[in-house]
């Protein structure tokens, strides 16, 4: 099978491209043939046969002239469907994976596949991996500009987007966004994406509310590296590992002050963890100096205040041995097995915070035995998972 992966980055940038390398390097493993299509960029590690790439679209350079013309490219491109359009006919794909694609690359890119489908006379099944909730909300995230959880543009009214300056906390990019958003609903263009891929039962359940992608959505939770467990000492430390920012609750560990924090990450709250008493910031860490924080720490933190899909820290401190202290939001729950492998409190909210986490530090038994069922809890390889993935495209 030819499987063609369309993101915007072809580069290590997060956590889409980590899953598109991943998984096609599994599919390819397993004699399929995958090719990629998105922006050119220098740091760009996968390809397409025809070199076919889009100009590297960066919001926050270029002149003055390229800026003026971003609302224009970034509703829709002519050069993202013409250059998917040779990549196309070139590759001839049996399946089009959609990940990332809004604003950069933008849903011209499904018009370059249906243009594609009548020229050949062939059908190309096009799913589509929902990184976040893009579809259904102008800024991606479902929260307001003041970072507070928002539902009004679900149910496909997108104008609160642009009354709210909901994107950036700029009410020029909101606009563009909502006028992104209402053109496509308008055009009805996602009703040919055949499935969406949710990596939480949560997402799949916000997706659906979206008529066109009703009946087309299947939960999938993202997979994880075959961490190999090592029996570690705990320390007298509760870690949080991450983006120190709002939406990650970081203000929930300042609130926390007797609570023993050590931090690992870096973003704008950073100076504010470096004046805390009860917190020690080491700084972004990664590789064995992080495995070694997760390994050693009596249990983690994700008190997240948004709309989380499937965090792969909340499945990677688990696998290390670490239960997790989760807040009762988004896909969290999903990957916590309540008074097992964790503990879950109300979002936002300090005190079920803090008394969650006692509940472990003052426990050293009750610890213990999270420790054990964290060790045999499972997630899915990324062999389990394209097993899977092969499977929903198999029955569509």
């Amino acid at each position: 099978m030819k499987i063609l992966m369309v993101n915007k980055f072809l580069h290590p940038n997060g956590g889409s491209e980590t899953y598109i390398f991943k998984l096609g390097d599994c599919l390819k493993a397993l004699g399929h043939e995958v090719e990629y299509f998105g922006m050119e960029h220098e740091g760009r590690c996968v390809s397409n046969s025809t070199e076919q790439y889009t100009a590297d679209m960066d919001f926050h350079t270029g002149n003055k002239l390229t800026q003026l013309t971003y609302p224009l490219r970034t509703i829709y491109s002519k050069e993202a469907k013409k250059k998917m359009g040779i990549v196309l006919e070139s590759f001839n794909p049996d399946v089009v994976h959609l990940n990332n694609f809004n604003y950069q690359l933008t849903p011209s890119v499904i018009y370059a596949v249906k243009k594609y489908e009548k020229k050949s006379g062939r059908k190309v099944k096009i799913i589509y991996t929902a990184h976040d909730y893009q579809l259904i909300c102008p800024n991606h995230m479902m929260q307001d500009m003041s970072g507070n959880v928002c539902e009004k543009c679900a149910g496909g009214n997108f104008l609160s987007c642009a009354k709210g300056g909901c994107i950036h906390s700029s009410k020029a990019k909101s606009l563009v966004g909502t006028a992104e958003a209402t053109l496509y609903k308008l055009l009805k263009t996602y009703r040919y994406i055949d499935c969406v891929i949710c990596p939480s039962e949560f997402m799949k359940k916000k997706l659906d509310e979206n008529p066109y992608l009703n009946g087309k959505t299947v939960a999938l939770h993202n997979f994880i590296d075959d961490i190999k467990y090592e029996e570690t000492e705990k320390k007298d430390y509760v870690l949080y590992f991450g983006r120190y920012s709002k939406e990650k609750g970081i203000e929930n560990i300042l609130e926390a002050t007797d609570i023993n924090f050590v931090c690992a990450g870096s973003g704008e709250y950073e100076e504010a963890l470096n004046k805390s008493e009860h917190i020690k910031n080491v700084g972004f860490k990664s590789g064995e100096e992080l495995k070694k924080l997760i390994s050693e720490a009596v249990c983690s933190v994700y008190p997240s205040t948004w709309y989380e899909n499937c965090p792969f820290s909340v499945m990677e401190s688990i696998m290390y041995g670490t239960p997790v202290v989760g807040a009762d939001i988004g896909g969290i729950p999903e990957l916590i097995d309540e008074g097992e492998t964790g503990f879950l409190f109300e979002s936002g909210n300090t005190e079920a915070f803090t008394g969650a986490i006692k509940k472990i530090t003052n426990n050293p038994a009750l610890a213990k035995e999270m420790q054990e069922s964290c060790i045999n809890k499972r997630f899915d390889t990324v062999a389990e998972y394209t097993s899977k993935y092969l499977m929903i495209i198999a029955n569509l």
